[in-house]
This record gives structure tokens, C-alpha cells and sequence, in this order.
């Protein structure tokens, strides 16, 4: 087994070695440019980990790997149009840097770059890979449909929150550890285990990217902070502020989750003060820990050396450790 680090370094090079601008040059050069904007590339570490785990030269998942990676700047590129949000990873977006139909249709590009890169997979191996990659791309959109329906609802139950982020984040971490599975040739039961370790840190990672987007620090965050607060969107802290609040906390909360003014900066800190006040923001930190190890506890399963399980979970714990 490698480490972490060693995965990272040897897909960042992969990456860059297929990241070629062609003609049309409006078409490709923003594929480019989101591809290198950097990011923490952990999709396709997990796929590149998980081929190894299960007795696989991690070579063999590279192109399973960039395809999770392309999808996944994909539907950022997409997400950052809808909503309108101007930085990311620290850069301007990709419809600011140039405009949004150029945006919608690269990324229309990048999702079929992603397919293509299944077919240099035989067989089994291509005809599995590729069912699970469009399950789970279509969950993703789907997730992505709750999150937009979720912010003009003022009826969003904790249950409905955390399928929303399963789908709209979680699958895909879920399946990025599976196609290493599938690549490898790993049983079913390890597949479908290992894709159930990856859910639930999936899960874990949202609820700490939600809470990152109002704690986080701006500068080493890459996004906006208070992002979620200006677009109205029912986050996990929101709905545990609302549901611990006071009467009066709660009629606060719900007034400011229904304007938007020019300025949001007081209107940020007024939310993030009713966060920590009504318990929300440490609720919200324990309920990732408990996904966490909810996705630990998957591992103990799996037919695996400890040495192996170790590396998953360190590579969990260091998610869970984050700040950006």
C-alpha cells in the first residue's frame, strides 16, 4: 500500500497528462481551467485506494479514477451557475470567468469526457463500472433537485436533509471506493461494504462542509463563507437551530431565512450567533463525528489486513480533520 499523498501525487500527474485545450478553445479551455483549479482530489484517491486494497495495481483504476474526478468538476461547474456563486477554490467560476452558456455546455462536454473513459474497460469490468457511474450521476442530479426545492420550503425535515446530501454528495464518494472495487475484481460483498463506508463518511463530509461554509475561514475555505446563509438554504444547522431554538429565536431564524439584502454581512453573523446560541453548531459537529463512525464501524467487515483498514480510516479521520 501507498500513502495517501502518493495516490494524490500520481493522479495529479495522470490528470495532467490527459488535460489537453483543443479546438473549439471556448469549449476546452474551461474544462481546463476547473480541472487545475486544484481541490483536494479525493474521489479519485479513494478509487486509486481502494483497487489497491482489494490486490489491484492502482494504474489499472486511473481512468475510473479521472472519469469521478471529471464528472465531479462537472457538476460543479453546473452547481456554481445555479447558484450564482462567484469564487471557487479561491478562483472565479468558470461562467464568471467567461459566461453561462459557455459554462453549461464544457460542462455538457466533461460529462461525456467522463463516459468515454469507461470504455477503456473490457467486458464486466466496463459494463459494471458504467451502471453504477449512471445511478449514480442521476442520484446526484436528483440530490441536487432537493436542494434547490429545499430552498423555498419551509417544511424540510432532518430526515429529507441528510437522503439530499446522501445523494447530491455521499454517492459519489460511495462509488468512487466501489469502482476500485470493481476494477479490482473485489466480491460483491466487499463492493457493496466498501461503497457503504464511503456513504457514510460521504454523508459525514457534507455535514462538515456545511458547517465549514459558516465557520470556515475565508481564507483557507476557497468559497464564500456564509454562502448558504445568503441563498436561504436549509442546512442541518439550520433545521437543529430551528428545532432547539426558543419562540422567539425561531421566529428570528425564519424572518431572516426569508429576505435577502444587498448586504448579508449582518445578516450572516446574526445566523451564525443563533448557530452556537441554540446548540446547532456543536449538535451539527456531533453528527458528523457519529456518520464518522458509522462509516469506521463498516470496516471491521470487511475482509481486509488491518494495515489496509488502517489506511482507510486514517484517510476518514484526515476528512474529518479538515479546515478547507
Amino acid at each position: 500500500m501507498h500513502s495517501i499523498e502518493h495516490y494524490r501525487n500520481e493522479f495529479i500527474s495522470y490528470l495532467e497528462s490527459r488535460t489537453i485545450t483543443k479546438e473549439p478553445k471556448n469549449l476546452y479551455a474551461p474544462i481546463t481551467y476547473i480541472l487545475e483549479l486544484g481541490g483536494k482530489r479525493l474521489r479519485p484517491v479513494l478509487v486509486l485506494m481502494a483497487a489497491e486494497v482489494f490486490g489491484t495495481d492502482y494504474e489499472k483504476a486511473m481512468d475510473a479514477a479521472l472519469a469521478i474526478e471529471v464528472f465531479h468538476n462537472f457538476s460543479l461547474v453546473h452547481d456554481d451557475i445555479m447558484d450564482a456563486a462567484p469564487l471557487r477554490r479561491g478562483k472565479a467560476t468558470v461562467h464568471e470567468k467567461w459566461d453561462i452558456n459557455t459554462g453549461i455546455l464544457s460542462g455538457d462536454a466533461m460529462l461525456i469526457n467522463a463516459y468515454q473513459l469507461f470504455e477503456n474497460y473490457e467486458g464486466e469490468t466496463f459494463r459494471n463500472l458504467a451502471k453504477l457511474f449512471s445511478k449514480t450521476a442521476l442520484e446526484v442530479c436528483e440530490g441536487q433537485q432537493y436542494d434547490v426545492d429545499f430552498e423555498t420550503r419551509d417544511d424540510v425535515s432532518e430526515t429529507e436533509y441528510l437522503k439530499m446530501i446522501e445523494y447530491k454528495t455521499a454517492v459519489l464518494v460511495a462509488a468512487a471506493l466501489k469502482m476500485g472495487g470493481i476494477v479490482a475484481g473485489a466480491s460483491l460483498e466487499d463492493q457493496n461494504s466498501i461503497y457503504e463506508f464511503g456513504r457514510n463518511l460521504g454523508i459525514a463530509f457534507q455535514l462538515q462542509d456545511d458547517y465549514l461554509d459558516a465557520f470556515g475561514d475565508p481564507e483557507s475555505f476557497g468559497k464564500q463563507v456564509g454562502g448558504d446563509i445568503i441563498e436561504n438554504k436549509k442546512t442541518f444547522l439550520y433545521l437543529k437551530a430551528l428545532e432547539n431554538g426558543s419562540q422567539l429565536q425561531q421566529k428570528e431564524l425564519s424572518h431572516l431565512f426569508s429576505i435577502q439584502p444587498k448586504d448579508p454581512a449582518d445578516k450572516i453573523t446574526t445566523i451564525k450567533n443563533l448557530f452556537v446560541e441554540t446548540g446547532s453548531a456543536a449538535l451539527t459537529q456531533r453528527e458528523i463525528e457519529a456518520f464518522t463512525n458509522k462509516a469506521f464501524a463498516v470496516l471491521e467487515g470487511l475482509q481486509l489486513t488491518e494495515e489496509k483498514k488502517d489506511l482507510l480510516q486514517l484517510f476518514g479521520e484526515n476528512l474529518m480533520r479538515r479546515k478547507v
